[in-house]
């Protein structure tokens, strides 16, 4: 049964509509991507169900409730947004800028038991962790990113084009981490991406959109198998 659900999601600004009646489901454990060209309206299925998009029609259910937090309340609830663009805080350390990813969390107990446990799987944050984020690498930045996302404890991690601007070697370093936090910690994850071979290599299944629209949904194989994204990019 799925956790998350978009059931009919429509998003409109102003006149574009960015999303078109979109449903589409993740169950508890999966990794799911959402594909499709430029405009499809990948990234707003994530600003949709984080309430930062202008939904005009649908709902988003979370564990068969209607997901009626605030954005800022989200986090709470147990889903954990990691946006385009790493947008981590120059100006902190690595541990300060994991710290920000459970600004909510009093036990101070539990949040260094959370750090830990982050950097354990992030083993360069923690020899970093005293630096400022203004000196890593994009992929190292990226690897902060994730870790602050991470530190909510989070049943669901979105992931908005995660491998945005990288070199291939770290690409692939990306991929291989995120399919890590699938199977160490059983993380639920819903992941934007536009490198297409590499995220089929590491999800149970695809959904592809195009114009604000679902048109495949289904394995990796499945994608693989038709000519959808031929499709989809080429207009063929």
């Amino acid at each position: 049964m799925d956790i998350l659900n978009l059931v009919d999601i429509s998003v409109h600004y102003d006149a574009v509509v960015a999303l078109d009646n979109v449903s589409l489901g993740v169950s508890e454990g999966e990794v799911v991507a959402v594909m499709g060209p430029n405009g499809a309206g990948k990234s707003t299925v994530l600003k949709a169900i984080m309430g930062l998009a202008p939904v005009v029609g649908g709902e988003v259910y979370w564990q068969q409730r209607p997901l009626e937090a605030a954005t800022h309340e989200i986090v709470k609830q147990g889903i954990s947004f990691v946006p385009q663009g790493r947008r981590v805080f120059t100006h902190l350390t690595v541990a300060e800028n994991l710290e920000m990813g459970c600004l909510y969390l009093n036990n101070a107990a539990e949040k260094a038991r959370r750090l830990d446990s982050v950097m354990e799987l992030f083993p360069i944050l923690h020899q970093k962790r005293d630096d400022l984020a203004s000196q890593m690498s994009g992929g190292q930045q990226q690897m902060l990113a994730l870790g602050r996302g991470l530190m909510a404890a989070p049943d669901v991690l979105l992931l908005d084009e995660p491998t945005l601007g990288l070199a291939p070697i770290v690409v692939k370093e990306v991929f291989q981490k995120v399919a890590e936090i699938s199977d160490r910690l059983n993380t639920t994850i819903l992941v934007v991406e536009h490198n297409i071979k590499g995220v089929l290599d590491i999800v149970d299944r695809a959904y592809v959109l195009d114009k604000g629209r679902v048109v495949h949904d289904g394995t990796p194989q499945s994608v693989r198998d038709t000519d959808i994204l031929t499709q989809v990019f080429l207009g063929s």
